[in-house]
């Protein structure tokens, strides 16, 4: 089982949490970025990072994850594919992508962009917050508690 993460949208206390994860598991952590990230310097941790360019990072991610590994991302294509892949998607707040949301969550994902770019105002997503980061510390202990 390897954890992919795709770094750049990442939110600080995810990072954090995943940090933790790489030192107490000694699973290997990846971070994908398309910037140098700054990490801890743990065996099973390390930062990859990308050109810059239109969904490089999301294309690495998804060339490198296989079936069992676990990519966080909040881009619901990148985790469409990996899903594909028999990989594990789950986002920052929690939210385990499968094969059976999976498509609802794409649909919803590209009437929302068609909204926007109708002119529609449909706001963003809420701020991230404290049951944000638990909700996810707690579906990662899940996922890995079944390794």
């Amino acid at each position: 089982m390897h954890i992919w993460v795709d770094a750049d949208a990442c939110p600080a206390v995810i990072k954090d949490i995943l940090y933790r994860v790489a030192e107490r598991t000694k699973l290997p952590v990846t971070l994908v970025a398309n910037q140098w990230l700054k990490t801890p310097p743990y065996p099973s941790l390390r930062s990859v990072q990308v050109p810059k360019g239109f969904d490089v990072a999301d294309n690495y991610i998804v060339e490198q994850a296989v079936a069992g590994d676990i990519v966080v991302t909040a881009d619901i294509p990148l985790a469409a594919f990996v899903v594909e892949k028999g990989a594990t998607a789950i986002n920052p707040r929690g939210e385990r992508y499968t094969t059976e949301n999976i498509k609802q969550a794409l649909d919803m994902r590209n009437f929302m962009e068609t909204l926007r770019n109708s002119g529609v105002e449909t706001g963003g997503p809420p701020a991230f917050n404290q049951s944000d980061r638990q909700a996810f510390a707690n579906q990662l202990d899940r996922l890995l508690a079944k390794r």
